[in-house]
């Protein structure tokens, strides 16, 4: 959510409340008013996790959106907004990452060279490391919360340390010790399967 401006999330914020309280057209204006960075997050998200052009970033937008549209929430502020976009891209991209290993387990074995047998199964390896990391993820929001927040911002919402802390109200260095502790907690927690992701 980096490149909206504070004022541009105050005035989505304004519009999330006017489509939930029913007005005509305010979820198609919070769509158009969102559509750019949530394409930048999703470009993003496919560059670090998927190989190729095997996933758009038009559809992990689509499939945020309908996370985000049929969600019930109400958005407090700008920082409460941010992590609620970041939360329906990451579960629109575990959604994906499900999807996608369904699809590969269901089909039949092919004849593949070692090479390219070799490139699949460390692809594989990666996308279940992602469900993984989620799965921790959720372990660590459930015994520190805002630990759990920060590294959603972090690791799905591709922020900085100075724009988490700007997110989450606190400062750079309380940014960095937390990022400190919950790298310590997904660590421990993933064993060797998290010494590849940082």
């Amino acid at each position: 959510m980096a490149s909206l401006s504070e004022a541009a999330l105050d005035s989505i914020t304004e519009l999330i409340h006017q489509a939930q309280n029913g007005r005509a057209g305010a979820w198609d204006r919070v769509y158009a008013a969102l559509y750019q960075e949530l394409h930048r997050l999703a470009r993003m998200q496919i560059r670090q996790r998927w190989k190729g052009g095997e996933r758009s970033p038009t559809s992990l937008v689509n499939r945020t959106w309908l996370r985000l549209s049929q969600a019930t929430f109400n958005v407090n502020d700008r920082a409460h907004l941010i992590s609620v976009l970041v939360h329906a891209m990451r579960y629109a991209l575990i959604d994906e990452t499900r999807r996608l290993l369904t699809e590969k387990r269901g089909e039949g074995h092919q004849s593949v060279s070692l090479d390219e047998d070799d490139a699949g199964l460390a692809y594989d390896a990666r996308l279940e490391q992602l469900l993984m990391i989620d799965q921790a993820l959720d372990q660590l929001a459930a015994a520190e919360p805002r630990l759990g927040l920060l590294v959603e911002l972090r690791y799905f919402g591709g922020m900085t340390d100075e724009e988490v802390a700007q997110a989450l109200g606190v400062t750079d260095r309380t940014v960095r010790r937390d990022w400190r502790r919950a790298r310590a907690f997904l660590s421990s927690t993933l064993g060797e399967h998290g010494e590849q992701d940082d």
